[in-house]
């Protein structure tokens, strides 16, 4: 499940019209930038109607997990966010709804009575919760002359693919003087999911100086983001990566259905013996690592495990974090904890 740091922000879904607020502007804007639906969907409009809360109360009655899902959903394209249902889990005190949307998926939390949403469950008691519960506590890095450096991902994780952009400008940069590969876990979000591993393997196989080239350009199209996966909408937008980086499809096509199963169970096979379940989960000579998603972080922790750092270590590269999910966009800070997982 992809769980992320937020704040508490409740939200009820209500479709009585003496109830509804004027969003009309926020839709606009929303559709200028389709990223903004995450976080102005699940934040901005939170806040607004949040009061609703205060004044209408949990009723008490129980509603199927079914009939909750759906209210979520109905309420989310509603106001334009063109979500889908993942799955609905009982927690026991509520509903948790994971929902897709621009290919991201979001687990939120509404009432049993399915008229109020939560983004996060923030415990008054006992120990909080982390947002990555399958991330190790980093030990310390060892040094070495030449680092090993794994990104271990899977390929549709919005986390993962956050951390693919933040990291691949670093490897550009040192080049030989680290030993770097992706590690593919396996596939949580469906078969597309093991089906873009597969791809991934083989052109790494093919095609090893276009790989990392074939890696940023998927992680940082929205286009394909937007597909969730469906292979009639992502076909052609892979086809067009082909074409621009030289790899021929055919080539591919033939060491997927040859190899692409091998090269997948061996990949699942090392995730495990290795205790990787996380996306993106860091491992530098051995250790599990613990890094901010940008850039400029990525640059300074991997530098760190150099015996001696070379020249490289001294440039500057972007503190801009990658915004998680597919496309190009950037956000201030870098979130470090959140992982599908």
């Amino acid at each position: 499940m992809e769980q992320e740091n937020s704040g508490k922000s409740n939200m009820r879904i209500d479709n009585n019209p003496d109830k509804k607020v004027n969003i009309s502007n926020i839709q606009k804007q929303v559709k200028k930038n389709p990223w903004m639906v995450s976080t102005l969907i699940l934040g901005i409009i939170a806040l607004i109607l949040a009061i609703m809360v205060f004044r209408g109360g949990i009723t008490g009655n129980v509603v199927s997990e079914d009939i909750a899902g759906q209210n979520l959903i109905d309420f989310a394209n509603a106001q334009g966010a063109n979500a889908t249902l993942v799955g609905v889990n009982d927690t026991g005190q509520f509903y948790e709804v994971t929902v897709l949307i621009q290919g991201q998926e979001l687990p939120l939390y509404v009432t049993k009575d399915g008229e109020f949403f939560t983004q996060s469950l923030i415990p008054l008691t006992g120990n909080v919760v982390k947002s990555n519960t399958n991330t190790q506590t980093p030990a310390e890095v060892p040094k070495s002359d030449k680092p090993v450096v794994e990104l271990y991902v899977f390929t549709y994780c919005p986390y993962g693919t956050q951390a693919e952009k933040g990291i691949l400008p670093v490897v550009k940069l040192l080049g030989s003087k680290i030993d770097f590969k992706i590690r593919q876990i396996g596939a949580m979000h469906g078969d597309f999911e093991k089906v873009e591993a597969q791809r991934q393997l083989c052109i790494d196989k093919l095609y090893p100086a276009k790989y990392l080239d074939y890696v940023l350009d998927f992680a940082s199209s929205s286009e394909i983001g937007a597909c969730s996966g469906d292979a009639t909408c992502v076909g052609p937008l892979i086809d067009k990566l082909y074409t621009k980086l030289g790899i021929d499809k055919a080539k591919i096509e033939t060491c997927m259905k040859t190899d692409g199963a091998t090269l997948y169970s061996a990949e699942e096979a090392n995730s495990k013996a290795n205790g990787v379940s996380g996306s993106p989960t860091l491992i530098i000579n051995g250790e599990n690592a613990q890094s901010g998603r940008d850039s400029a972080s990525y640059l300074a922790t991997i530098c760190n495990a150099f015996n001696t750092a070379p020249a490289e270590c001294s440039q500057t590269l972007s503190a801009a974090s990658p915004s998680p999910g597919f496309g190009a966009s950037t956000s201030s800070g870098s979130a470090s904890s959140a992982a599908c997982g």
